[in-house]
Parts: structure tokens; C-alpha cells; sequence
């Protein structure tokens, strides 16, 4: 069974001041689905903007990859792994998803996030 990608989901950015970050990109239009001092993740329709600060230790600039199925994220982990992609490991996230991260051919940083439907 192949990955099955949902969509290329958000693109993660540094930022030096998370909330005034928030609000200069509320003010362009984009919804406010989590804040924290360190971190925070907005949305213009169903695409994501990550703002990380700089005391955020999870993971530098990148772009995520959404799966409906966690089943399909951890799919995707063991095939990576097992083609000798660089990845860590899976992990929870605050806001309920969880993911992991790994290096593209140029050293890129990507992520595989299980994203819960929405009701």
C-alpha cells in the first residue's frame, strides 16, 4: 500500500516575537487555531502557517504533509525509515496531532502530521 498524502498542509516559519507575529498575520487574515509563548499555528481557509519563536526546540523551518489516518502517518514513518530516510521519531503534539520530521535530499526539513478530523 502506497502513502497516501491529503495535502501539503502547512509551511512552518521563525519568527522573533510570536505574538506580535499573530497579530500582524490576523490582521492579514489568517485565523488563530493555537497560540503559545513559543508557538503558534494559524489558518487561511484549511492551509497552515506555523510560527515558531525562538526558543521553540521541536523543529527549524519546514513544510508538513497532512494524513487523515494516523494508520497512514505511521505507515509512511516505517517506509522512510525502511528507505533509509533521516527521520525522528513519532511524537504527540500539544494540540492533539502528532508527527515526525525528516530531512529531504538538500536537507530540508519536512513533516508527516496526523491532523484528527474536525467536527
Amino acid at each position: 500500500m502506497a502513502m497516501q498524502l491529503k495535502r501539503l498542509g502547512h509551511v512552518a516559519v521563525c519568527v522573533q516575537d510570536v505574538a506580535q507575529s499573530v497579530a500582524f498575520y490576523r490582521d492579514l487574515g489568517l485565523e488563530v487555531v493555537w497560540q503559545d509563548e513559543d508557538w503558534a499555528y494559524l489558518k487561511a481557509g484549511i492551509d497552515g502557517l506555523a510560527l515558531m519563536g525562538p526558543g521553540y526546540e521541536q523543529a527549524g523551518p519546514h513544510f508538513g504533509f497532512v494524513f487523515d489516518a494516523r494508520s497512514q502517518m505511521e505507515l509512511a514513518y516505517r517506509e522512510l525509515k525502511e528507505k533509509g530516510v533521516r527521520v525522528t521519531e513519532i511524537h504527540e503534539h500539544r494540540d492533539g496531532t502528532a508527527s515526525f520530521y525528516g530531512r529531504d535530499l538538500d536537507d530540508n526539513w519536512f513533516e508527516y502530521l496526523y491532523e484528527p478530523a474536525q467536527g
